[in-house]
């Protein structure tokens, strides 16, 4: 039989002090290291679901354990996501890319197409795990592969869906990056594919 003591009336119990510790040392480690630490209001990426943006960051309980978590809303597929703010870099979250890694996933669209020999199959899960990564290089690299999409019916259904999700990812990081419309991102970026 176990005996639950109560703390003294206006104190902690050693055991409270030890944990509320362990917890500020946690907080402490989340952001030692971090030269850029997220913040309430910032426009995100995660790997598996694209851009989102932070609106919470702050202490929850979690099946009796005090965690700090960060929240993360994604307007586009109207989802809502909570994980530990320890573990958000681990878990593909990061911030929105620089110019220069636009600039530097622009021209590597322009670029002459990769068409592999192997069987399609494989090539559909290489692309969909360049996707998913949320890396706007291997996007890049994406639609660079599959650009004869653009404006035409050619290649398979799955072809067309895979060069649309990564068009739809890139699109929406640079529109945020870039304060635009997502419309006139797509033309742009339309455009630049037929040029090349």
């Amino acid at each position: 039989m176990s005996t639950f003591k109560t703390p003294p009336k206006g104190g902690m119990t050693d055991a409270m002090a030890r944990s509320a510790a362990a917890l500020t040392a946690t907080q402490a480690d989340t952001h030692a290291g971090d030269d850029d630490p997220f913040q309430e209001g910032d426009s995100i990426v995660y790997a598996a679901h694209g851009v989102g943006r932070v609106d919470r960051i702050g202490i929850d309980e979690i099946a009796g354990t005090k965690l700090e978590i960060i929240q993360i809303s994604f307007p586009g597929n109207q989802m809502t996501l909570r994980i530990p703010l320890s573990k958000a870099r681990k878990s593909g979250l990061r911030k929105i890319v620089t110019r220069d890694i636009v600039e530097k996933a622009m021209s590597i669209i322009k670029g002459k197409p990769h068409v592999s020999k192997g069987m399609w199959a494989r090539r559909a899960v290489a692309y969909q795990e360049k996707i998913n990564s949320g890396d706007l290089i291997q996007i890049a690299e994406v639609l660079r592969d599959l650009r004869r999409n653009v404006d035409s019916l050619d290649g398979s259904f799955s072809e067309r869906k895979l060069f649309e999700a990564a068009q739809e990812r890139f699109v929406s990081e640079v529109a945020v990056l870039e304060n635009k419309d997502p419309t006139a991102v797509l033309q742009a970026l339309t455009e630049t594919m037929k040029a090349a």
